[in-house]
């Protein structure tokens, strides 16, 4: 197809013409040909493409073999296969939340930009930023406060400030609330939530986590000390994410049957689910964008999403101390999500290492036996 584009790219009509003889042909060969003569209308290069990975299997998608078995059961079929063991290794995979929305009442937790002249003293009291009396330099300032809300977890944020205490002497008592609303927010990105608030009458803290799945709690709460999630932190599954009639509610404290949480089909075993799935995700997406911007709990749809559940926060924790009692049923699942992201990334780099030492050692033995042949053919 590629020695075919070149040819008649003028205002003269011109011809390829392939030879070759029927005795050489294999049956790989002669599909492609047949997928020539077919596709021969301008712009086929996709269709050619999908034609040539049904005949010579997909292999290793992410590497550099290329050959497999994908004729043998159909493309859609492999594409559906190769999705859901994708899904099913990966385990955590959680939606990224670039910003979690909290809206707790008096701006408490919230890390939102304001500017000096803000006339709304909550919200500028509540902002982070780094007092100028601890960090003199404007530029460096602004560097730190943005390391700072860009924290993947509260080990880093732990680490940035044990550099600022060793660069610039002991973090000011005023800093301490800000930085207590900055492991929030790790916390919050870290298990995909991205709007927080009360609920009314209830006083019951909503954490909405779109893109959560039972299999994920399943996976987190496996590596938690007793197998079970925090006392404290429940989590709801509604129907359409369960596959049940009723919602899902898994109470925090209490033992979870992590193996029917992981293999019972209710959970998303069959292929058409696994697709339902792919969907959701998608809407996810969506309703964690739309979330940014959102000024009011009641303004957002919880009730349909995946959400996690302080029970009466609001009625029990006084202002003041409702970050740190998320923080305290926040922390451990957190902290697990972040350490099995770290373990992938490390054996993400392994392989990658094994396989660029691979590909060297197959491209040295390639030369090797090329430089062979030539010696073989100077002494004839």
């Amino acid at each position: 197809y590629q020695l075919r584009g070149p040819v008649g790219r003028s205002d003269v009509q011109a011809f390829a013409y392939f030879f070759h003889k029927n005795d050489f042909i294999t049956e790989q060969s002669a599909q492609r040909l047949q997928a020539m003569a077919d596709l021969h209308e301008l712009g086929s290069g996709f269709d050619v493409a999908n034609r040539d990975l049904e005949i010579r299997g997909a292999g290793s998608l992410l590497g550099t073999e290329q050959s497999g078995m994908a004729a043998r059961v159909g493309f859609d079929l492999y594409m559906r296969m190769l999705k859901k063991s994708m899904r099913q290794l990966r385990g955590l995979d959680l939606p990224v939340v670039p910003r979690s929305n909290v809206l707790l009442p008096g701006g408490e937790g919230s890390i939102e930009w304001v500017d000096g002249t803000a006339k709304n003293e909550n919200a500028a009291a509540n902002s982070y930023l780094l007092p100028e009396s601890y960090i003199e330099d404007a530029k460096e300032r602004s560097q730190e406060e943005s390391k700072a809300r860009l924290a993947e977890s509260t080990q880093g944020l732990v680490e940035l400030t044990n550099g600022w205490k060793e660069t610039h002497g002991a973090i000011p008592s005023e800093l301490q609330n800000s930085l207590k609303a900055l492991h929030l927010h790790a916390c919050l990105r870290q298990l995909g939530v991205d709007v927080v608030g009360l609920e009314r009458g209830t006083g019951d803290c909503i954490l909405r986590s779109p893109g959560l799945r039972p299999r994920h709690w399943a996976m987190i709460c496996s590596q938690l000390p007793r197998r079970s999630p925090p006392k404290g932190l429940d989590v709801i599954f509604p129907a359409r994410f369960s596959f049940s009639d009723d919602d899902t509610e898994i109470t925090g404290g209490e033992t979870v049957d992590l193996e029917e949480l992981l293999t019972n089909p209710q959970y998303g075993e069959d292929d058409e689910e696994w697709d339902a799935l792919d969907e959701e995700e998608i809407e996810a997406m969506k309703q964690i964008s739309s979330a940014q911007k959102t000024k009011r709990l009641s303004e957002v749809d919880t009730d349909n999403y995946p959400r996690f559940v302080v029970k009466g926060l609001g009625k029990t924790a006084k202002k003041g101390v409702r970050v740190d009692a998320l923080l305290k049923v926040l922390l451990p699942p957190s902290k697990v999500v972040f350490q099995k992201q770290q373990r992938d990334k490390e054996k993400a780099k392994v392989a990658t290492e094994l396989r660029e030492k691979r590909e060297l050692i197959a491209k040295q033995k390639k030369e090797q036996e090329k430089l062979g042949s030539r010696r073989m053919g100077y002494q004839y």
